[in-house]
């Protein structure tokens, strides 16, 4: 963002006029801090005047004229609110600083009372009321829009009386205000870890590209010898490889006991405030759960059948889980002896050295074949295999940091289909982890106009150094192929109603075209495409890609149990129907318990650094992942059967999936591309795991 004006021209704030770049992209570079706040107090005095224009509209509340109104309606009231607001929170997670944080504990409040002024208007209610009762024939589109509406609204309370409104407002706005405080809690804690090292054997078994990141981080920070930090690019490596189990149990404490300490950033208590304000805001809509609340709006439906899903994937899983355990302890005995016990801090390290045993391979061997240009334009090199797309570099787009990169996006017939921003590297005001997001959405304006969107993957991977350029493992290119797989669902977006378009479907289909994006991960004549040495330019070694495909299911069923974990920790907190008052880290021990195939530690906690479910919109939600992963694995074997770069497969699957958004019941649309509803075997064969017989 810009921070200064050196001329003498006075500043006009770039929210309130034209952006005036190419395809109307965000002007990062003309921003200034004091302009966010100015454009989101102007854009909800403009909302507030549209929607009084909307209530105080003499003619009969029609679909047109009320339920439109509020969706579509991007030339002017309803565009200003939207494009900040965007903009704002999506730096506040990739790009933030001091002042960011202020604003956002300044602004949460404000924004979370309008939204509640929006959803509890009994007026406004009326209107979509009526709309909803007495309607003209409608596409399917626009049902799903208005019910959607009627819908957003009802769930927001507007049929609650004067003082469950109130009640509602208190709730909602203590919810938003301590979601950005975990958030922020979380990053300076993630930020204020270092593992300084001065004495060079402490580096022993570290590979060269850890060594030369560390020297680099502690260049950057003005210090001598090496400095490790809890972002992945850095932890992972290190606990993989550093034969300093001292300092892999410290690299280990740091991590799983972030916010858990006695200082501002501790977050158990901000925990348990909302599980009981999500629990308060279910019940006083009429639900027993907050898990029951969100369910019905998902493709799970309820609770039962997600404990089915779950379970099934324990009882399928866990006798393999445990046997992978099992080998990996008796190797680590083998090493250290008899008496040795291998603890949370050694599995990386011993899993990494049965896996080299078994397969003779491991995420070092793979790096001088993975290097960031070549995996992009393997990446972009699949979509176009696919879909016939193409991606060109273009400087003139502005970004928010040099390491952006900012990408027109053109359809097979060379017209323009998006706005592609690639963020890749950790630092100072990121948050971990990957994710996809958007700047605008797509919809198809009153002028018939296809208004393209402008897609956002950010990700956290291996940063170059002055000695090599940034070397990537194959778990991150899963990741970037992950997020990819957002992207594209959020790119070829072909709806009429940006509300609906893209990603804006059920959360436990949003990861479907994200993670059937990975399978392409291990796929040989993918690879072969762009696997090239960075110094030799020589292709990766033909009996190494077997030897990745061999690999593939190692320690799979650990894996798996370790998401369904994470599942059964977020549906302990959701589905509870009292307040939760107890001891929150026992609480995690047992919730989980019945997944987990090694001891736990008395003072580690996920639940205080779990973004998903605390500040993420995946709250009685995280099990989609493995919801999804039924379907992506489903959806890929139809692309196994029928060719994995199939062109026809490949329309089918944009046209009936990625890009209909949330236009009709999602399990409808997966039909359509399939042929039929989904099943576990495609999972289980995948992973090389047997059904049991008898059941």
């Amino acid at each position: 963002m810009c921070e200064n004006n050196n001329g003498n021209t006075p500043h006009k704030n770039p929210f309130f006029e034209p952006y005036g770049t190419p395809h109307n992209t965000v002007p990062f570079d003309k921003i200034r801090l004091e302009d966010f706040e100015e454009a989101f107090m102007e854009g909800i005095r403009r909302d507030n005047e549209q929607i009084e224009k909307t209530v105080n509209n003499p003619e009969k509340p029609t679909f047109d004229n009320t339920i439109i109104n509020s969706d579509d309606d991007k030339e002017g009231y309803y565009d200003l609110l939207s494009r900040v607001s965007a903009v704002f929170f999506n730096l506040l997670s990739a790009e933030t600083n001091d002042e960011m944080d202020a604003l956002a504990q300044k602004m949460q409040p404000i924004l979370t009372k309008h939204a509640n002024d929006v959803r509890l208007n009994p007026r406004l209610f009326e209107r979509v009321r009526h709309v909803y009762r007495h309607h003209r024939k409608l596409t399917q589109e626009e049902k799903m829009l208005l019910d959607s509406s009627y819908d957003g609204f009802v769930r927001s309370g507007a049929l609650l009386d004067d003082e469950g409104k109130e009640k509602l407002r208190k709730l909602t706005e203590e919810a938003g205000m301590l979601s950005l405080q975990f958030s922020q809690n979380l990053l300076k804690e993630n930020k204020a870890f270092k593992l300084h090292i001065t004495d060079s054997q402490q580096l022993d078994g570290l590979p060269e590209t850890a060594i030369e990141a560390a020297a680099a981080e502690a260049s950057e920070e003005g210090k001598e010898g090496w400095v490790f930090t809890l972002d992945y690019p850095s932890y992972s490596p290190f606990m993989t490889y550093s034969t300093q189990r001292e300092l892999r149990e410290r690299m280990y404490m740091a991590k799983n006991t972030e916010c858990t300490h006695d200082n501002p950033e501790n977050n158990i208590d901000i925990c348990k405030r909302l599980i009981n304000l999500r629990l308060e805001i279910a019940r006083l809509l009429g639900y027993k759960s907050y898990a029951d609340y969100v369910l019905k709006h998902r493709m799970a439906g309820n609770t039962k059948n997600v404990y089915k899903l779950l379970d099934d994937l324990i009882e399928a899983y866990k006798p393999t889980a445990e046997k992978e355990m099992k080998d990996l302890t008796l190797y680590a005995k083998k090493q250290e002896g008899i008496r040795f016990w291998p603890q949370p801090w050694d599995f990386s390290y011993y899993s990494h050295k049965l896996q080299l045993k078994k397969y003779n391979i491991d995420s070092e061997m793979l790096r001088p074949y993975l290097e960031l240009s070549n995996v992009i334009k393997g990446v972009f090199g699949l979509a176009t295999r696919l879909y016939g797309i193409t991606f060109r570099e273009n400087a003139d787009i502005p970004v928010y940091h040099p390491d952006v990169k900012a990408y027109e996006v053109f359809d097979a017939d060379g017209s323009y289909l998006a706005v592609l921003y690639a963020d890749f590297f950790p630092r100072k005001g990121k948050q971990g982890g990957a994710w996809m997001t958007q700047y605008q959405g797509q919809w198809i304006d009153r002028k018939g106009t296809n208004v393209r969107p402008h897609v956002s993957i950010v990700m956290n991977l291996t940063k170059p150094t002055a000695e090599k350029p940034a070397l990537l493992t194959l778990g991150e290119v899963e990741t970037f192929l992950h997020e990819f797989g957002h992207a594209l669902h959020g790119m070829f977006a072909n709806t009429r109603f940006e509300s609906l378009s893209g990603t804006n479907v059920w959360w436990d289909f949003v990861e479907l075209p994200s993670q059937f994006m990975e399978n392409y991960a291990v796929q040989k004549d993918f690879l072969n495409t762009f696997a090239l040495h960075y110094k030799t330019g020589e292709p990766m070694p033909e009996e190494l890609i077997t030897r990745i495909v061999k690999s593939r299911n190692f320690m799979a069923a650990y894996a798996c149990l370790r998401q369904v974990s994470f599942g059964l920790l977020d549906m302990a907190y959701y589905t509870r129907r009292k307040p939760f008052d107890g001891d929150l880290i026992q609480y995690e021990k047992k919730a989980w318990e019945k997944a987990l195939v090694q001891p736990q530690l008395p003072d580690t906690c996920m639940t205080v650094q779990f973004s998903h479910i605390m500040a993420g919109g995946y709250a009685a939600g995280y099990y989609s992942y493995k919801w999804a992963e039924v379907l992506d694995a489903d959806a890929f074997s139809v692309f196994r059967r029928e060719g994995i770069f199939n062109q026809e497969t490949a329309r089918r699957f944009r046209d009936e999936v990625l890009s209909k958004g949330g236009t009709d019941h999602p399990m409808e649309l997966y039909k359509r591309f399939r042929g039929g509803e989904p099943t576990i075997d495609a999972l289980l064969k995948r992973n090389g795991i047997r059904r049991n017989k008898h059941k």
